[in-house]
């Protein structure tokens, strides 16, 4: 039985995100064991067959010393299961597993999630941060990336060698099982939706001001998300033009009674999972011509893409939006569906990551 080992921040994201994939190996007789944070999710991933164990990643810490203590507690893991792939997520995973894969020769495959502000934005953490990704990606037997403008970012600054193999995949796809088609709502009461962390880059300011621009006693704005900021925590707990439902663990009764999914992020995405479960619920969606958001829909035929951070931009399809009647809202909707159907269904990832590790494998 072949052994596959999951380098990944937390649970929640490997169940999430990476379920379908985990169960495919587990079918092929792989024996998959998850490392990473032991968050939620633990008891449904041991039931599919996966076993765990428990790395903290400090996925946000700039420690060098932590960083340190991650790659040398890789370096042990790998070195004691001596796995025959292993699947990497996220940055440190990407990088420090990475390079503990190099050093004990075992074929490994990194997922370009989404760059990341330190990745992205121009500075001295971004020199540092493409030094490692070029160091953790090296040798690996093929790179995902989940979107084109990411893989041109690594292209452009010579992080991945001519031949390198490297594949573009649909973000993460989606579990069109888990997230159905939903029916449509009663269009007496216009729901918008913004689920994610509360944080600038991911446009909760601007998500604020067309709240307050078209609010009423038909029009609701729905906020759903994580918030690790005081002042953010203290304005949306105080501003009548939003409705705060805090964190959730299960958006699917927000994705139902919504009418359209609002993200104006300019956050550096992979590819905007909310974006792709909204859409597979049947939910028109606005969202900002970015990468990691512009591939999820087809402007004027799924919803609407409105120019990075412009106020102006997003208050007129929102207007535009509220002018529809409801069989175009829905008709809008159910396009999207199709699209994710035909373009994000998550077998698709699934099956590309088959296709490399058989490769990987194959005798040489």
């Amino acid at each position: 039985m072949n052994k596959a080992i999951i380098l990944i921040n937390d649970t929640t994201y490997a169940f999430n995100l990476r379920d379908a994939l985990i169960e495919k190996l587990i079918s092929e007789h792989f024996q998959v064991k998850i490392v990473g944070q032991l968050l939620k999710h633990q008891d449904e991933l041991k039931r599919m067959g996966a076993s765990l164990v428990g790395v903290e990643t400090e996925r946000h810490g700039k420690n060098p010393l932590s960083d340190f203590r991650l790659f040398n507690e890789y370096l042990k893991i790998l070195s004691r299961e001596k796995p025959d792939i292993v699947l990497t997520y996220n940055i440190k995973p990407n990088v420090y597993g990475g390079i503990a894969c190099q050093i004990l020769g075992i074929p490994y495959f990194p997922n370009i999630t989404g760059l990341g502000t330190p990745v992205e934005n121009p500075g001295p953490l971004q020199t540092l941060t493409t030094k490692l990704y070029k160091l953790g990606v090296r040798k690996s037997s093929c790179i995902f990336f989940q979107n084109e403008d990411n893989y041109e970012f690594f292209k452009e600054r010579n992080l991945i060698s001519p031949s390198a193999r490297t594949r573009i995949i649909p973000g993460s796809g989606v579990n069109t099982k888990r997230y159905p088609l939903l029916p449509w709502p009663d269009d007496k009461k216009i729901h918008f939706l913004y689920a994610a962390r509360i944080m600038k880059e991911k446009g909760i300011d601007l998500y604020l001001a067309v709240a307050r621009k078209f609010v009423s006693e038909n029009v609701v704005f729905d906020v759903c998300g994580r918030c690790d900021d005081d002042k953010y925590r203290s304005i949306l707990n105080n501003e009548e033009a939003v409705i705060y439902h805090g964190e959730q663990s299960d958006l699917a009764p927000f994705y139902e009674k919504c009418s359209c999914f609002l993200y104006p992020s300019y956050y550096p995405e992979g590819m905007s999972n909310v974006l792709l479960e909204a859409a597979a619920s049947g939910r028109p969606i606005i969202a900002t011509d970015r990468a990691g958001c512009r591939e999820t829909l087809d402007d004027n035929v799924t919803g609407f893409l409105v120019p990075v951070n412009d106020l102006d931009s997003l208050i007129n399809a929102t207007g535009k939006f509220l002018k529809m009647s409801s069989d175009q809202r829905k008709k809008m909707g159910l396009l999207g569906r199709m699209k994710i159907n035909t373009q994000f269904n998550r077998n698709i990832v699934v099956e590309a990551y088959l296709e490399e590790i058989a490769r990987a494998l194959k005798p040489k």
